[in-house]
């Protein structure tokens, strides 16, 4: 059996396990220990000088050992037993794949919300990295869906663009790169010169992923017509990818996501996308899940069609 139909076998259980398991709290993640090796290496690095070149080096140096720690791990089962190697990849790809915890999230902060604004802030807490002390319920339900249509590109489909580029190594390396910049990929005090090239990286990883993501979401709701409300409003976001996923589901939604967010104690004055600022309801949050689920499975479909090209 060659690699790439090992790599559909694994995707399509992968995604299997994502859907019925999500990230089960009491299952070790990999990213757990992502998260530490890049807190080890910004503890050590990020003072003194050169700080940006310390922060590329270290991003760079964790992406290369990750991708090609996997790419010989994965290797060496396939050429020993080629069923160890699917549960490998399969392993691996529900690792990578966060669409399912995510959605349980935003779930959570729309029942919490409802039941008080104080719960509801401290619940969404648990998925953004502003400031949520102060958010209205309205602020506190735009979070949740503006993360819920960030994720979407981030933890479904760009790790899947890569799985179909570059293998399972490629989907780990990437899933490194969206952890580097999840952590010092911010433009604060702390972390302007040592985390640039870590959202640099990112940036460029999520270029196609991004704008793709928009695409699904648009064909998923069945309204081509909002491609171009997604191209005016795609740009208006301080990140060049994650604007395009919030500009389609505010054109799904007819809402308006954006504004001014705090991020460690520092006011960002971010664009508006969209431009009616209605309510947002639980219902709304069950469309937008419809829709991520919808353009979730899209992209599992065209993943596995490029994978089998290359067979």
């Amino acid at each position: 059996m060659g690699d790439w139909m090992l790599t559909i076998w694994a995707l399509l259980i992968g995604w299997v396990l994502d859907l019925v398991l999500g990230d089960p709290a009491w299952l070790p993640h990999p990213v757990v220990g992502f998260g530490k090796l890049i807190a080890f290496g910004e503890r050590r690095l990020n003072r003194g000088s050169h700080r940006r070149l310390k922060g590329a080096v270290m991003a760079v140096a964790l992406i290369a050992i990750v991708f090609v720690a996997t790419w010989l791990l994965c290797r060496q089962l396939s050429m020993v037993n080629y069923q160890l190697s699917i549960v490998l990849g399969s392993l691996l790809i529900f690792f990578c794949l966060a669409g399912t915890t995510l959605i349980r999230e935003v779930r959570q902060v729309f029942i919490a919300v409802d039941r008080s604004v104080d719960e509801g802030r401290r619940q969404v807490a648990r998925i953004v990295g502003r400031d949520t002390s102060e958010l209205s319920a309205q602020e506190v339900r735009t979070a949740a869906l503006e993360t819920l249509a960030e994720n979407l590109s981030d933890g479904v489909v760009a790790p899947l663009f890569w799985l179909a580029v570059g293998g399972v190594p490629a989907m780990v390396a990437y899933k490194m790169v969206n952890t580097l910049d999840s952590m010092i990929g911010y433009r604060t005090e702390r972390y302007k010169d040592f985390g640039c090239w870590a959202a640099r990286i990112d940036d460029v990883a999520n270029y196609v992923p991004a704008r793709l993501t928009a695409l699904l979401m648009v064909v998923a709701a069945g309204k081509p017509q909002l491609a171009r409300f997604v191209r005016r409003y795609g740009r208006c976001h301080a990140s060049p990818n994650s604007g395009y996923p919030e500009a389609a589901l505010a054109g799904i939604l007819d809402c308006r996501f954006g504004g001014p967010h705090t991020y460690f104690g520092q006011l960002f004055d971010k664009p508006f996308i969209g431009t009616n600022p209605r309510p947002l309801t639980t219902q709304d949050m069950r469309l937008a899940v419809r829709i991520n689920r919808t353009a979730e499975l899209l992209m599992v479909v065209l993943t596995a069609a490029a994978l089998l090209l290359t067979c």
